[in-house]
């Protein structure tokens, strides 16, 4: 990460879904799915995967500041996530699965519990989702790094089956739920 670079941590139920409309917004110069916020250093999929390790799957996001602020990421990570759902996202259901942002510090903070407070006034929504310190964030293995680019049909069939897009259009309108839009 560079000087003019900075780096967000988002967690909305299965990281996959979280990949492409981030790396579809102009500005993201990089994503990456992995876990954050447990007591395991190092964890594996599997490990995460038991719900006992406190880590949740995540993504990180790398980002151009003059070409997106925070706050945009926000936007992105609020329409892609039920942040009424406490208990998972979707079909997956767990802790492991939770929705959640990771902020560096004050400035980060007031602008996510900003965003969260306006979303739960507009919507009239009971917001679940956490807002947490930022700690150590540890890739997942490779085969699970672009999933949507990779296996483009399974990834696709996934959402439908799991329940998110359509989901993502009852609480955000009709289109919010796409597999091919941020």
């Amino acid at each position: 990460m560079s000087a003019q670079t900075r780096e967000a941590v988002f967690a909305g139920g299965c990281f996959w879904c979280l990949e492409l409309p981030f790396d579809a917004l102009p500005g993201v110069l990089e994503t990456e799915v992995g876990y954050t916020g447990g007591s395991v250093p190092n964890p594996t999929y599997e490990i995460v995967s038991s719900g006992t390790s406190g880590h949740v799957e995540a993504i990180r996001v790398v980002y151009d500041p003059q070409k997106v602020d925070f706050a945009g990421l926000l936007d992105v990570f609020w329409r892609n996530i039920d942040p009424t759902d406490g208990g998972g996202q979707f079909c997956d259901r767990g802790p492991q699965y939770r929705s959640a942002v990771f902020v560096a510090g004050a400035e980060e903070e007031g602008t996510a519990r900003a965003s969260m407070e306006s979303l739960a006034r507009v919507k009239g929504l009971k917001i679940a989702t956490e807002i947490l310190p930022k700690t150590t964030f540890y890739p997942a293995e490779d085969y699970h790094q672009d999933y949507y680019k990779k296996n483009p049909i399974r990834y696709h069939f996934y959402r439908q089956a799991c329940g998110r897009d359509q989901q993502l259009n009852r609480i955000w309108g009709e289109g919010a739920g796409s597999d091919k839009t941020p």
